[in-house]
């Protein structure tokens, strides 16, 4: 199986069935069949082979899912990259990569220039979104072919998704056709998707868990309604009442924007069968509040990270119990918790988790040296398990907490502090929209705590509100010591909060 037969099957056995709608109108899957042929012909044309890697500087747009497609039945490898990447940025991907070709929005034309003056790219680039020169929709328009069959097996590399590069220069995640498809079977096995659901994706395409909507979709045959960002949350849940939509993917920083529109006057939202959350820690507080506000709705809380896509889910049935919990070890996937030797963690005991199974990376993209840090011998002689980085505990019944990123705790009067319990105390004040914590070097404490915080829209938050619940609800050393209150926190284009810029921010 690879990747690419989802869509043909879907497209045999569906093909006027709704695949992608976009900017309100729908593609059927035989119209992004036949595309993506042409652009894979094309992509053949120039010289692409398989193995070679073709760089994505698009939008979440129809080009984008035509580009994945066209891409992986040439036989390539895509490198999708935030069209928000900078050209210096851009430079290192294409030359890390040693990119083959680079599909680019038209609009992003200064970009690329300055990017391939200062890189090793010699390849051909395809501009999207307008005519002239190699114009993906002058290839799209040409009459309709096959691709040549690139001989693919299932352990051949489909994407290489590069890290956000918060602790240094990104690294590219190899992903081949048989993980992929692993986990985007298991994924759509526990949510339950039909062929009638319709998601909306308001993620970011250049990202696993925004891409993972566009394959599930085609692997169970249901639509994917894509939206260019969530930056008018409104207007975009108007979608949902549209379309019929039965699931929404989302991160943290989707949801503290979502609940900002509550009560939601004026949108129909009762087509809504499911909530999903990954790619960060969603605040306790306000998944309680999402289930108050959406009672029948159920809610997903997950756990991954790119180097593995998912790792663990809880069952929504069990969230009202255990609402802090991000559950229990997918379908063919296995965990544990390891302490600093390396030994097993007894129940509630914090340590790494290390993860075992078909849904790993297949290591770095030409760094052996950081690929042997994260992926590590297992029990079974030749097998890799992935060392993820993040601290968890689990309780007696085997249900995952996270507790956080190992970069990021620090020591404050000698003593470890979780940013994220400090931050869960935080949204517990109805006032607060997000909140982020980071150590500060403090001549006495080593580090001290601070505290980033966004009121809600209309909300007043003064640092005397907010000491005065710290104080009630933790622990002396965990209270923060500074307070900066702000419009807004600095985020990666897939949603998360970046500490590392804070903790800049708290120094310069």
């Amino acid at each position: 199986m690879l990747l690419h037969d989802f869509l043909r099957a879907a497209a045999r056995q569906w093909p006027q069935k709704t695949s992608i709608v976009f900017a309100k109108r729908a593609y059927c899957f035989r119209e992004i069949d036949q595309q993506s042929d042409r652009l894979a012909c094309e992509l053949q044309r120039l010289g692409v082979r398989r193995g070679d890697r073709i760089a994505a500087l698009l939008d979440n747009s129809l080009d984008l899912v035509v580009t994945l497609w066209g891409t992986l039945k040439a036989g390539a490898v895509l490198v999708p990259v935030s069209p928000g990447t900078k050209a210096d940025g851009l430079g290192f991907l294409l030359s890390d990569s040693g990119a083959a070709c680079l599909v680019a929005h038209g609009h992003l034309r200064r970009t690329v220039n300055e990017a391939v003056a200062k890189s090793a790219f010699a390849g051909p680039l395809i501009w999207a979104g307008g005519k002239g020169e190699r114009s993906l929709d002058d290839i799209l328009a040409e009459p309709h072919r096959v691709p040549d069959d690139s001989g693919l097996i299932d352990q051949d590399l489909c994407l290489i998704i590069y890290t956000s590069g918060s602790t240094g220069r990104p690294k590219g995640v190899m992903m081949t056709h048989r993980t992929m498809c692993n986990n985007v079977m298991v994924i759509s096995d526990y949510l339950r998707n039909t062929p009638d659901d319709v998601v909306l994706c308001v993620l970011p395409l250049s990202y696993s868990y925004g891409l993972s909507q566009v394959l599930t979709g085609a692997q169970i045959g249901f639509a994917v309604v894509v939206e260019r960002s969530f930056a008018f949350p409104y207007d975009v849940l108007k979608r949902i009442g549209e379309y019929k939509v039965t699931g929404m993917p989302s991160v943290p920083t989707v949801f503290a924007a979502m609940l900002q529109c509550a009560p939601f006057e004026g949108l129909d939202l009762s087509s809504l069968r499911y909530f999903t959350n990954a790619a960060a820690a969603l605040p306790t507080a306000h998944i309680l509040e999402v289930r108050r506000l959406f009672p029948k709705v159920e809610f997903f809380s997950m756990y991954g990270l790119t180097e593995c896509t998912r790792v663990c889910y809880l069952d929504p049935a069990r969230l009202d119990n255990k609402p802090g919990s991000v559950g229990r070890a997918m379908p063919n996937c296995e965990v544990h918790i390891v302490d600093d030797e390396g030994r097993c963690c007894a129940p509630r005991e914090v340590g790494e988790l290390v993860v075992r199974g078909s849904n790993l990376m297949r290591g770095y993209w030409r760094r052996p040296e950081e690929t042997a840090l994260a992926l590590r011998d297992g029990d079974i002689p030749g097998e890799k398990v992935l060392y993820t980085g993040d601290l968890f505990w689990m309780d007696e019944e085997g249900d995952l907490f996270f507790v956080g990123r190992k970069d990021d705790m620090f020591k404050c009067r000698g003593e470890k502090v979780s940013p994220r319990e400090v931050e869960a105390c935080l949204y517990e004040l109805p006032a607060v929209a997000e909140a982020a914590v980071v150590g500060v070097p403090h001549p006495t404490d080593g580090f001290a705590v601070k505290a980033f915080v966004v009121p809600r829209a209309g909300q007043e938050v003064t640092e005397d509100l907010l000491r005065k619940h710290c104080r009630q609800h933790l622990d002396a050393l965990l209270v923060p010591r500074f307070f900066e209150i702000c419009d807004s926190l600095p985020k990666t284009d897939s949603g998360k909060i970046t500490r590392a810029a804070l903790r800049k921010s708290a120094v310069t």
